[in-house]
């Protein structure tokens, strides 16, 4: 790939929430899982785990426990329920709508093991670290193949739920749910903030 191919790439990437009905290929499937892998992570341990939900009956099933869980949370945060109800709709048909999706997960017995706690929260950051590292790179490979794609962090609010609904490894934690699609909607770019807000030099 040229730099301006790469860069062109950066720059077009969008969180895209509306797709087309059609199924992603299942070799761009692999092409885009095989670019997350090339992610660095921490002592190279690669922790990152993908569970791909290409069935709608995987991933309406994810959606309603999540929703469940969702819904909760809402209420307790003091929502009328046409809110709430309206808010767990909206996630849910997003989720359903979507043709693939792929979980993100921290396989918690990548990393190593230490005596005292300090250092052993520090070793779960750098897991999670390399899981984010390599959804990034799962997300521009995306958008490289012409799909559209957005990272959505409800499984971070509700672990136990997602694993439960999946029968996932019970090591495997959830991180992110990424939908994917071709994109039947591109959105317009958002701004970024300018480096001089963001950067320190020393």
């Amino acid at each position: 790939m040229a730099d301006q191919e790469f860069w062109q790439v950066l720059h077009s990437r969008r969180s895209v929430r509306r797709f087309q009905p059609q199924p992603v290929p299942e070799d761009v499937v692999r092409r885009i899982l095989e670019a997350a892998t090339w992610a660095p992570s921490a002592h190279h341990r690669q922790p990152w785990r993908f569970a791909v939900l290409a069935s709608l009956e995987a991933r309406s099933r994810l959606a309603q426990a999540l929703g469940d869980a969702f819904r909760q949370d809402l209420r307790a945060d003091g929502l009328s329920s046409d809110q709430v109800e309206a808010q767990v709709v909206r996630s849910h048909q997003r989720i359903e709508q979507a043709p693939l999706a792929i979980m993100l997960c921290l396989d918690q017995s990548a990393g190593d093991t230490y005596p005292d706690a300090s250092r052993q929260q520090s070793e779960h950051w750098m897991g999670v670290q390399s899981v984010a590292l390599a959804g990034g790179n799962l997300l521009l490979a995306a958008s490289a193949e012409g799909l559209g794609s957005v990272w959505m962090c409800a499984p971070l609010f509700a672990p136990a739920v997602a694993i439960q609904a999946l029968d996932l490894p019970p090591e495997w934690q959830p991180q992110a749910l990424i939908l994917l699609g071709y994109p039947a909607k591109i959105p317009d770019p958002r701004p970024r903030r300018p480096l001089a807000e963001v950067t320190l030099y020393y």
